[in-house]
């Protein structure tokens, strides 16, 4: 077991071992689906060729994308119900073979990695403050190893549920720990989550998020098969806020035809506004003889079809001039908030690109914001298991709410890998008409610790107190690999953080590709609870491990009539006002979650903070 610090959910141990005694004994679940398949997916043989098992399809559109161009596809869904998996429980014991890194299986995906170097900026930087800003909660098992590393854990947080991805592999649980369902994403499932529209055997860089918009959880995963030259973003929307039901799956072609040449795409980004979710990528050269790289891909899915299961047109956008793009998060509409995606752009600078629709087409829209100056790529992070590549300083996830955008990288300071942090001001950019000023960073920290302890793979988000949270990865030579959370809240020092916690520590050490990220998430019930997704070693190989934290309490969210008790009386406000608009001066004490609408947010903030004495 990994050494946990804080309060550990013991029970969920005992519970997780009888399930899993249950499981091999054939146990059945509540709606009589086998918890265990009797028989585990077959081996992965030497020399193993990743593939469909079935010809190329006939029917995949051609996508002609002239470079810093546009093109635009439809495809019809796959729908599928996973309470009909013949096995609702799939193994999840750790794989016990050999592990490969998917990027082994891909074609030449090298691209120039060099940070450019910007003009010296010595701008504040913050750092760590004296005392924790944490208040965490149990943390529980997650997906344990497959035959993939690293597992490019992420998680997705609904009102009851929590879903995870790794490579490559998906499992939904309750907010206790308790498994509701496992699978593999590929077709080495029982079936595999994605079998069912034609996917085989490789499935990669799977990503997942919980849209509170919409209040749909949205599943993401690649796919190349260089037999056939094919390639594919896959994506699944669940149609309502329980995972376990029916998705709207889309296997969407990500074959280009640029200039004569043919390019796929590799490492994702995803994010969404109101109303779309996005995709980024990055194109390698597949066939022909362009150049071997082709800067990034941004797709747009409309959501509206993809809610109702229709068919959906999707926009796809090139720009040659950015690599490794991540999308933003965004939360707090404002009714035309745009998307917003960050990229590296220099040793002390980020780019920050939005889309916009001018005479009816998106235009992508850049400019460069200027941050504190830093050394470039970080070093990979020694400890007693080996060497932790901590990647190239690419940015890790991006947070938007209310024209605050943060964002999270890990760079070289000192030949340390350290976790930076930014916040900026996006104002009125990129506006609607106009050229309206550029993002201002409000503020950045520093992840620093004494000595050559190294810090990576962070990721950030900021709830509704406007407190912003933090996971990282964390080893020193002597110090084997742990996930550490931290946070600030609104009233603490510009850049600061408090001190980083530990809150699981491997048990032996780790080398070469690990992580390669970990994800954090807003709860979006009381929008204040931070929940995160991080990796520790064990003998066994990789674990991820779930949990949340507290920065700011939730106080007394709920007490609408302000007697200083939640109770029926608030519930019973909220339904008398149901569905009031509060965005033409209402003045809605019963809309608590601010949204504008008095509707099941809020009953949801209510119940969560049943019984709550706010006089206390």
């Amino acid at each position: 077991m990994p050494k946990i610090v804080h309060r550990v959910w013991l029970p969920l141990l005992f519970v997780s071992l009888f399930a899993i005694a249950g499981c091999q004994s054939g146990q059945q679940g509540v709606d009589g689906r086998l918890l265990q398949p009797e028989v585990r997916p077959p081996e992965w043989p030497v020399g193993w060729t990743p593939t469909t098992g079935r010809e190329r399809p006939d029917d995949v559109p051609t996508i002609s994308l002239p470079p810093n161009g546009m093109a635009r596809t439809t495809v019809t869904p796959t729908i599928i119900d996973t309470r009909t998996f013949p096995v609702a429980i799939q193994p999840n014991d750790p794989w016990e073979g050999g592990t490969a890194r998917p990027g082994t299986l891909l074609p030449p995906h090298k691209r120039d990695k060099t940070m450019t170097d910007g003009p010296q900026r010595d701008l504040p930087l913050g750092g760590l403050l004296a005392e924790s800003r944490i208040d965490p909660a149990p943390i529980f098992p997650g997906i344990s190893q497959t035959p993939w590393t690293p597992p490019d854990p992420t998680l997705a947080v609904g009102p009851d549920r929590i879903v995870s991805t790794v490579n490559m592999a998906i499992a939904f649980y309750d907010k206790e720990g308790n498994e509701q369902f496992f699978a593999n994403l590929d077709s080495t499932g029982n079936p595999g989550f994605f079998e069912e529209l034609g996917s085989g055997t490789f499935t990669f860089d799977p990503k997942c998020f919980y849209d509170h918009y919409s209040e749909r959880f949205f599943v993401l995963a690649l796919e190349y098969y260089g037999g056939s030259d094919e390639s594919w973003i896959t994506v699944a929307v669940s149609d309502d806020s329980d995972p376990n039901g029916v998705w709207y799956k889309y296997r969407t072609w990500s074959v280009f035809d640029i200039n004569g040449s043919d390019y796929w795409v590799d490492y994702p980004g995803l994010g969404f506004n109101e109303d779309t979710f996005y995709t980024t990528g990055n194109l390698f050269l597949l066939s022909g003889g362009g150049p071997g790289f082709r800067g990034a891909i941004y797709r747009l899915y409309p959501k509206a079809p993809m809610l109702v299961g229709d068919p959906v047109t999707w926009t796809d956008l090139n720009d040659t001039g950015s690599a490794s793009v991540q999308c933003a998060q965004v939360y707090e509409p404002d009714g035309d908030t745009p998307p917003f995606f960050i990229s590296n752009d220099s040793n002390s600078s980020l780019k920050i690109q939005s889309i916009r629709t001018v005479g009816g087409q998106p235009e992508l829209r850049t400019t460069s914001v200027a941050i504190p100056s830093h050394d470039g790529s970080p070093p990979n992070g020694s400890n007693p298991g080996g060497s932790i590549d901590s990647l190239d300083g690419r940015i890790m996830n991006v947070h938007w709410r209310a024209g605050q955008l943060y964002t999270c990288h890990a760079v070289e300071d000192g030949n340390q890998s350290q976790s930076r942090w930014y916040h900026f001001d996006t104002g009125d950019w990129p506006g609607n008409n106009g050229n309206p000023p550029s993002p201002v960073l409000v503020q950045s920290g520093a992840i620093e610790f004494p000595g050559s302890q190294h810090s990576f793979f962070p990721a950030i988000a900021s709830n509704k107190h406007d407190d912003v949270g933090l996971v990282i990865g964390h080893c020193q030579s002597n110090i084997l690999p742990n996930v550490r959370v931290t946070g600030r809240t609104a009233s603490d020092p510009a850049g600061t953080m408090g001190t980083p916690e530990v809150v699981v520590e491997s048990e032996t050490g780790a080398d070469g590709r690990w992580g390669d990220y970990f994800d954090l998430t807003v709860d979006p019930v009381d929008d204040t609870t931070f929940w995160y997704i991080g990796e520790w070693a064990t003998s066994s190989g990789w674990q991820t491990w779930i949990g949340s934290f507290i920065i700011t309490e939730p106080g007394c969210d709920g007490d609408t009539n302000g007697d200083d008790i939640v109770n029926v009386n608030d519930l019973l406000a909220v339904i008398a006002v149901w569905g009031t608009n509060c965005n033409i001066g209402n003045g809605c004490d019963e809309d608590i979650d601010d949204s504008g609408l008095v509707d099941v947010g809020d009953l949801l903030l209510v119940i969560a903070n049943w019984g709550n004495d706010c006089g206390e």
